[in-house]
């Protein structure tokens, strides 16, 4: 560091400190006169003195009680009052008025309830900033003890109009509109201010007549007041409270809200000494600090609106090197407002940035933007980078001017770390090395280490890497050919992918000069591509076992499920099956039917489904197909089937699989059909045309619960009647009820024939989309007009 530097650092450092070390002195002076101008106010308000009286009076309580003046005020303004007795008043003191007087004829306990409201007051008041804050306080006290909804400040101006200085429980538009009256006749505030009394206006149907009711509708106040706050010989402030409450004031709110305007007085005093002006002092405090400082740097003091939105920006201190982009500098800035100048700026990304600083207390940061406006007919554009920093309730902002090769270096870093790339330069004949600080951070080292040699980058690189790299060197070095190369280089975080892409600038003779070109970390991209092949050959292994198990399935299911080629006769009645496998998906199902002629001459037709898919769907599926057959042959009612097949599901495979089912037993010689269900589907019958489906006797699905009492009821089948048995794959679609479902296949049977005609492989046609997502399965049975032996085949004692 140059000697110089280090003395003019050192002394603005002093410079800083005493700067800071002022505006202390001037914080706490502030502070002082604020709480001696809230003093004065309290006793201003109890005794009705005038300011000079109330001052004299703070004096002789601190001089009797050996105290400084600060302490005595706070004294005043705390909880416990000081033992002396105030200075006589012109008028009678708040105690010995009935409006102030106990209502159980106690006028010392009216006093001390008027003081203590006052007291409450005159504490908040201490941290009140502005009169917006005062009206807020006003507000909250003054809600409870004299029914307030609302409270109004007015300051009159020069011109003689006025200007709403705070409110509180006033939404923001209506403040808005009410800002700022025009001196005219009608005005309850004005009245106040010229005839030094309260305004009070109790009844709204008259005082509509007489003034300008502020509200829409003036009926949402229908009581108020409006209060002059007493300052010397003529007030300048106006003091309203705005009631929802129709009965008038009574005469202890009287009372208590011109206690209350006697007390403003005080405080709106020390709004107005110049020591209470904490931001006048910080900027003149900024200013000389401001003075000593390089670079462009300016405090920016918001400009708040009665509601309490910022407006604009007053710039109160610039630094000697600020600019702006119609060159102005320095102080000859101070005073602007940022809406004057730069109008466009309201509502870009910056105000907006401006707005979150002061908001949040975070400092903002903005990307480089270009600012163009015009001096004149002549266009002006700049760009810059800003940053905004919060500073009490201003702004620091400093800001850099780019210009076009500052810009270009700045794309450019912006770039390389956007990229996470850095560039790279040797000079093959100087031995000159140049690198880019993103590329010390590619390579995973310091910036402050020398840069790497280029014979010797691939001492860098993983042993299994280096080979590669350095080939790629050698062959750039000895023939000028270019690479680009991957290799990885180890981190305490792990190994880290790189990509290394170099050319060469030659001479005239052919020989190398030069090497550049950038390195490049990769990792991310390589850890997808290699999480990417691992997840395909995960999948492409699992498609492989799925597609192995569904070829197994399929087979056992073809072996244990023969199907026939064409209809087969089973006591009397033509049988035709149906079964089509899922098109989606690898899996096979668990459909599964049945349709056997029993030893007694009798016909059992089931129909089943089991829950799932696989191997496992396909081994129950087996294990039920045989064990119904097994125990209605051997004399088992079909209910007494369903409760053992019931029982053997809920004991089998951890009871995590379940299965509906349909069985029927038909008597040739009594033309009747005995069935009964489990959770299954209605068989559909068709008769003479018309289509209907079956009622269902009682019976839950198998292995849902042991609870499960099965029905059974018969049908009586006549010459062309139709019966289908069926799987719900047959009525199911995705996004559709079943009642629908059922409907449309009801409607496909009545338009492919009934009795003998009609085709089972059509209406499959006809009912089924071209991605199935289930199994179906259907048994079509048919009690023919007459024998057509010759038609079907016989079962025999074979089973379909």
């Amino acid at each position: 560091m140059d000697p110089g530097t280090g003395a003019d650092l050192v002394a603005l450092a002093r410079v800083v400190a005493r700067q800071r070390a002022e505006m202390e002195l001037l914080r706490d002076r502030a502070a002082t006169s604020a709480i001696v101008e809230r003093a004065k106010g309290v006793l201003m308000a109890v005794t009705g003195c005038t300011p000079d009286a109330a001052h004299e009076e703070l004096s002789r309580r601190a001089r009797d009680g050996n105290r400084t003046l600060l302490e005595q005020c706070w004294l005043t303004l705390g909880a416990l009052p000081p033992g002396g007795r105030p200075a006589a008043a012109p008028t009678a003191p708040p105690a010995q008025t009935p409006a102030a007087a106990d209502p159980r004829g106690n006028p010392a306990a009216g006093t001390r309830e008027l003081t203590d409201v006052l007291g409450r007051i005159g504490r908040d008041l201490v941290r009140v900033g502005s009169p917006q804050e005062l009206a807020g306080c006003l507000l909250e006290h003054l809600g409870p003890e004299a029914d307030a909804d609302a409270v109004m400040l007015y300051e009159r101006l020069p011109e003689g109009g006025l200007l709403l200085i705070g409110s509180a429980g006033i939404d923001p538009t209506l403040a808005a509109q009410w800002r700022q009256v025009p001196p005219v006749s009608g005005v309850a505030a004005l009245d106040a201010l010229r005839s030094g009394e309260p305004c009070w206006l109790e009844d709204v149907a008259v005082d509509r007549t007489r003034y300008l009711l502020i509200g829409e509708p003036p009926e949402r106040w229908l009581t108020r007041v409006w209060l002059p706050v007493p300052a010397g010989e003529a007030s300048s402030v106006a003091f309203g409270v705005l009631r929802r409450c129709g009965d008038p004031f009574d005469p202890g709110e009287r009372e208590l809200l011109r206690a209350v305007a006697r007390l403003c007085a005080g405080r709106l005093r020390a709004f107005d000494s110049p020591h209470e002006d904490p931001a006048g002092a910080v900027a003149q405090t900024v200013q000389a600090v401001f003075d000593a400082l390089p670079g462009a740097a300016i405090l920016l003091t918001p400009l708040r609106s009665a509601a309490g939105e910022v407006e604009d920006y007053r710039i109160d201190a610039a630094t000697p090197e600020a600019v702006d982009v119609f060159g102005r500098t320095g102080r000859s800035m101070v005073g602007k407002h940022i809406l004057e100048s730069y109008p466009s700026v309201a509502g870009e990304p910056l105000w907006h940035g401006y707005l979150r600083a002061l908001e949040t207390g975070v400092p903002f940061e903005g990307e480089p933007f270009a600012y163009q406006d015009s001096t004149g007919d002549v266009p002006v554009t700049a760009t810059y980078s800003v940053r905004a920093a919060p500073l009490g309730e201003g702004l620091v902002v400093t800001w850099l001017r780019h210009d076009s090769t500052e810009l270009q270096e700045q794309r450019l870093a912006d770039v390389q770390r956007l990229g996470n790339l850095g560039w790279a330069n040797w000079n093959l004949i100087t031995e000159e090395i140049s690198w880019a600080a993103q590329t010390f951070a590619v390579l995973g080292r310091k910036p402050g280490q020398r840069p790497v040699r280029l014979e010797r980058l691939p001492d860098l690189a993983l042993p299994e890497d280096q080979g590669a790299l350095a080939h790629a060197i050698a062959r750039l070095v000895a023939d000028g050919r270019s690479f680009d190369v991957p290799f990885r280089i180890d981190t305490p975080a792990g190994p880290r992918h790189l990509r290394m892409v170099a050319e060469a600038v030659m001479a005239p003779d052919g020989s190398p000069v030069e090497v550049h070109g950038f390195v490049q970390d990769v990792t991310a991209q390589r850890s997808a591509e290699l999480a990417l092949v691992e997840s395909e050959r995960a999948m492409l292994l699992q498609r492989g076992i799925l597609q192995a198990e569904r070829a197994l399935a399929a087979r056992l299911q073809h072996a244990l499920l023969p199907l026939p080629s064409k209809p087969v006769r089973l006591a009397g009645l033509r049988v035709e099956v149906g079964y089509l496998p899922a098109q989606a998906g690898i899996h096979v199902g668990g459909d599964w039917f049945s349709a056997v002629e029993l030893p007694d001459f009798n016909a059992l037709f089931v129909v089943g489904d089991v829950a799932g898919h696989g191997i496992d769907a396909v081994a129950t599926m087996a294990q039920l197909r045989f064990t119904a057959k097994g125990m209605v042959s051997t004399g088992s009612s079909l209910t007494g089937a369903l409760a053992r097949l019931n029982q053997l599901l809920l004991h089998s495979r951890d009871g995590q699989i379940t299965a509906t089912m349909v069985l029927a037993r038909y008597d040739p010689d009594e033309h009747v059909l005995a069935w009964a269900q489990a959770g299954h589907p209605p068989p559909l019958l068709v008769r003479r045309g018309e289509a209907r489906f079956l009622d269902r006797p009682g019976g839950m699905l198998l292995g849902a619960t042991a609870a499960s009492d099965y029905e059974s009821l018969e049908l009586r089948l006549e010459p062309g009647d139709r019966l289908l048995l069926y799987t719900d794959g047959l009525v199911e679609r995705p996004g559709e009820g079943l009642d629908a479902g059922f409907a449309r296949l009801a409607e496909a049977v009545r338009a492919h024939g009934s009795g003998e005609s009609g085709s089972l492989d059509a209406l499959l046609a006809s009912m089924l989309p071209d991605e199935r997502r289930d199994d179906v399965c259907v048994l079509d049975i048919r009690m023919p007009l007459e024998d057509v032996q010759d038609a079907v085949g016989t079962a025999d004692d074979t089973e379909v």
